[in-house]
């Protein structure tokens, strides 16, 4: 069944409580994570990380396990915030949690070291992203980021329009990456996620999250239309995701 509805079509909170009992919202692994974090190098003791658009917590706990920095997980939504400090107490990790959307953050000026931001950027876009966040870096800070980007410049046209719909501002690599330049950060590295990032780690275990989901909402048009969506957007990564991709970018304030 073709479905031309995107994930912005629908109420928050039935997206907040599908995605609540998966542990990714978006493609990405603890290994990518990892990766990009070796590309910035040593974060200092006592840095300040923002981890933007959070989730269920994959990033944060990770760079919680790996850093001795103060994480903070931002999110708009509270129950993934609750399950956040649910998670960090279980393992024992201090996280503190904010409830702000990404275009109006309550930091100070240069108050951050590292902004994080995995799956959640095109939320508002990387322009307007590394426009609001630079102030809020310190001098030589970075943003680690991941978002969709087209791998090749001739694509079906059934995939081009799926992404007109959903992601308008969906830009190539090499245009994402004259973009970061002309906003003043150096690119101190990128990289294509895996296929088993968007596969194993994101589609493959929204298959029970959608039962429960559908079993909960039984009847109802809205919710039907939302897994529906869900399963046609993995659809279309089996046949079209050599044309694009999660891309992993890493820079630098200058």
């Amino acid at each position: 069944m073709e479905n031309k509805s995107n994930i912005h079509d629908f109420d928050f909170n039935l997206i907040c409580e599908y995605f609540s009992s998966t542990e990714r919202q978006g493609p990405g692994s603890r290994e990518t994570t990892l990766r990009a974090l070796d590309m910035i190098g040593p974060i200092e003791s006592g840095a300040t990380i923002a981890d933007l658009g959070c989730g269920t917590g994959s990033s944060a706990l990770i760079l919680a396990e790996q850093t001795e920095a103060q994480i903070v997980a931002v999110d708009i939504f509270d129950t993934f915030l609750q399950i956040v400090r649910q998670k960090a107490h279980n393992k024992g990790l201090d996280i503190s949690t904010l409830n702000s959307p990404m275009e109006s953050l309550p930091f100070a000026r240069e108050e951050l070291d590292l902004i994080w931001c995995e799956g959640a950027i095109y939320n508002i876009g990387i322009d307007r992203a590394l426009t609001l966040w630079r102030d809020l870096l310190k001098d030589g800070g970075h943003i680690a980021f991941t978002d969709a980007s087209w791998l090749r410049d001739e694509r079906a046209q059934e995939i081009e329009e799926f992404w007109q719909e959903a992601y308008p501002q969906m830009g190539s690599i090499e245009s994402n990456l004259k973009l970061i330049e002309s906003k003043g950060y150096r690119i101190k590295g990128w990289f294509v996620l895996p296929d088993e990032c968007w596969t194993t780690n994101f589609y493959e275990p929204q298959r029970a999250a959608q039962k429960i989901f559908l079993d909960k909402h039984k009847g109802n048009p809205t919710a039907e239309m939302l897994v529906e969506n869900q399963r046609y957007e993995a659809e279309m990564y089996a046949q079209y995701g050599c044309s694009y991709g999660y891309v992993f970018y890493i820079v630098q304030r200058m």
